[in-house]
């Protein structure tokens, strides 16, 4: 009896495993979106509005979801508090809220290039800068979404046969 409650609690963690890797496969390529949708009122906010960085961060994150707004609420809030360079506050931002994403490295890279270059510029080059990280979120986008076609349904047949094996392996 013991060892039927202990192969169900193997079987059973092992496709827990296999269904929140999907999961992350799966909530990539909408936070991706998020970040581009994020980018786009960012856009609109600097070109047409010409409204100062953290009012446009505070609309930001009124507009779009979480994790994404959470993202948005924070740079507005350091930025009022002004203890630091636009840079160094934009890298420490990125950097607390990608741990709690399922966002990939290059996602975080083109962010933190981004950053950089974030009221750096005159307004065209702006404009500019925010088409290229647009452009690339967009290439990381389509990658996301071949990814979870790909691997999401691989990943929970994965749990349930990896647990599958590991009771037949020491029954």
């Amino acid at each position: 009896m013991l060892i039927w409650l202990g192969s169900f609690i193997v079987i059973g963690a092992m496709t827990w495993i296999g269904f929140e890797w999907a999961r992350q496969l799966e909530t990539r390529p909408k936070q991706i979106r998020q970040l581009k949708n994020a980018l786009q009122i960012l856009e609109a906010e600097i070109a047409y509005s010409q409204t100062p960085l953290n009012e446009a961060f505070l609309l930001i994150s009124k507009q779009v979801p979480q994790p994404t707004s959470s993202l948005f609420q924070d740079l507005s809030e350091q930025l009022m508090l002004g203890e630091q360079s636009f840079s160094a506050l934009w890298k420490a931002c990125i950097g607390r809220h990608a741990e709690m994403t399922a966002l990939g490295g290059n996602e975080r890279d083109i962010m933190l290039q981004f950053g950089k270059t974030l009221g750096q510029h005159d307004l065209h080059q702006q404009e500019k800068q925010l088409i290229l990280a647009k452009s690339h979120l967009e290439r990381e986008l389509e990658e996301a979404r071949t990814n979870q076609l790909r691997y999401a349904k691989m990943a929970r047949t994965l749990g349930f046969l990896g647990g599958l094996f590991i009771v037949l392996l020491f029954i």
